[in-house]
């Protein structure tokens, strides 16, 4: 996810739906029986999704190329939808078994998006993960950061009518990482890009044990990538963190003027995307023993959850406040922190504990590239909300936390009127509150202490 999943590294590739050593582990015959019950398009085919489909089982509800959303229709999605995934570390990412997908329309003719659930495990927080498409002037699709290619997903994307080009997994991170091979497999013809200095943990394995093959590597800068013409790109290499880099390549595409990031920042919508599930919004509305744990001291009833507008906003903020500082101080009434976070360019906190402060020269740097070279006015990452209206100013003031403990030239690439403003408008923040800071620092602590990460760079005197 935007702020934690990030920062887990890829699994063993016993762990992964496509690897060779998965399908010859105990879990085969677990996998048989699901095959025989409901054809999974990950890992045996679709022959039987499309013969299903021909009968009228999944029906998608009519819709011109001209409509911004698609929406796959709810009768006999089962098929359609259907993925099988329970890998992960040290969290499993669900759902487990079904992941709907809707597609909507960014640019008429040229730029989609393609989002689904994705979930931690088995509680019930939850948010949205998105891939992007961008036609070529050669014809073809670039697709940024893949999805789980269900049936529904590949349909969705099949109906564009145009040729799958080149396939970017734009980070090291598991998440992205485990759908790229099964993804590519759909499209064997499309090309394969990877961030560089690619990981994962405990064991460190090559890209083929997760069902990756023949992938070329993006470079900063890269002057012989085939889209150079139209989509350029800078790479976030961190030294060392402590098990291993944070990685991150960021593309601007031209004509639209557009920033594409992975989990660098988010924009957090007042109301939940519309793929998060209404069960997953009511689960999380429940005064469950999280929320008895970060209750803030106060006496946390028991009463029923009712299905209405207030508990399913409640049950968005709850999430959201575990998704940027996994302990927030007060999880019982999480209005006046979720105000504070929502509806402004943020860093994750997460991020900005973990990683960023520990490396501010090397952020400083991408960043700087990043406004100095890019007249973006609208930024698409993986998580919350996009297309995001933003302009060079507020991606810099988003990282303005970094200007404290990195070089004194930080702010000399942008006039300083136009961070503050940006700032004092409301469109990015880089403060968040103490208090729900406590269990990120506390944890960053440990983690320093057992040499999981390095020490955070402490802030300079001015």
């Amino acid at each position: 996810m935007a702020c934690w999943a990030s920062l887990l590294p890829s699994p063993s590739p016993w762990e992964t739906p496509s690897s060779p050593l998965r399908m010859l582990s105990g879990s085969t015959c677990a996998l048989s029986r699901l095959k025989s019950e409901v054809c999974s398009v990950n890992a045996f085919g679709d022959s039987q999704v499309q013969a299903a489909v021909k009968v009228g089982f999944f029906k998608r509800r009519a819709a011109s190329r001209d409509d911004t959303v698609v929406r796959a229709s709810a009768q006999g999605n089962r098929f359609g939808r259907f993925y099988f995934n329970v890998t992960g570390f040290p969290f499993p990412l669900g759902p487990f078994l079904e992941r709907r997908t809707v597609r909507k329309e960014v640019e008429k003719g040229r730029i989609w998006t393609f989002e689904q659930e994705q979930a931690l495990g088995f509680s019930s927080v939850t948010i949205n993960i998105r891939m992007t498409v961008i036609k070529l002037l050669s014809g073809g699709l670039w697709v940024h950061a893949p999805i789980a290619p269900t049936y529904e997903c590949i349909q969705l994307l099949n109906e564009l009518e145009i040729p799958v080009e080149h396939i970017v997994l734009p980070t090291f991170a598991y998440e992205h990482k485990i759908f790229v091979g099964p993804f590519s497999r759909k499209y064997p013809r499309a090309q394969v890009w990877v961030a560089p200095r690619q990981w994962s943990w405990p064991l460190n394995l090559p890209l083929e044990f997760f069902g990756i093959f023949k992938a070329k590597k993006l470079q900063d800068q890269d002057l012989s990538v085939p889209w150079l013409s139209e989509i350029e790109q800078k790479t976030l290499s961190c030294p060392e963190l402590g098990i291993g880099p944070y990685v991150e390549v960021a593309f601007y595409d031209k004509r639209s003027r557009t920033l594409l990031v992975t989990d660098a920042v988010i924009y957090v919508p007042k109301i939940p995307p519309e793929i998060v599930s209404k069960k997953a919004l009511l689960a999380a509305a429940k005064n469950g023993l999280a929320v008895k744990l970060l209750s803030g001291g106060k006496d946390v009833p028991n009463d029923p959850v009712i299905d209405n507008v207030e508990n399913r906003q409640k049950g968005w903020e709850r999430m959201v406040l575990q998704i940027l500082f996994l302990g927030p101080s007060n999880l019982l009434e999480p209005k006046k922190t979720f105000n504070q976070m929502s509806k402004k360019l943020i860093v994750s906190p997460i991020l900005k504990t973990l990683v960023f402060s520990k490396v501010p020269e090397k952020v400083e740097e991408w960043v700087d590239g990043i406004v100095t070279d890019w007249s973006f006015r609208k930024i698409i990452p993986c998580h919350f909300s996009a297309p995001i209206a933003a302009r060079p100013s507020d991606f810099k003031a988003a990282f303005a936390f970094v200007n404290g403990i990195a070089s004194e030239g930080f702010t000399k690439k942008l006039p300083a009127f136009l961070l503050s403003l940006s700032v004092l408008l409301g469109k990015a923040a880089s403060y968040f509150p103490p208090d729900d800071m406590k269990t990120l620092s506390s944890l960053d602590e440990f983690l320093v202490s057992i040499g999981a990460v390095k020490r955070t760079v402490v802030e300079k005197k001015t």
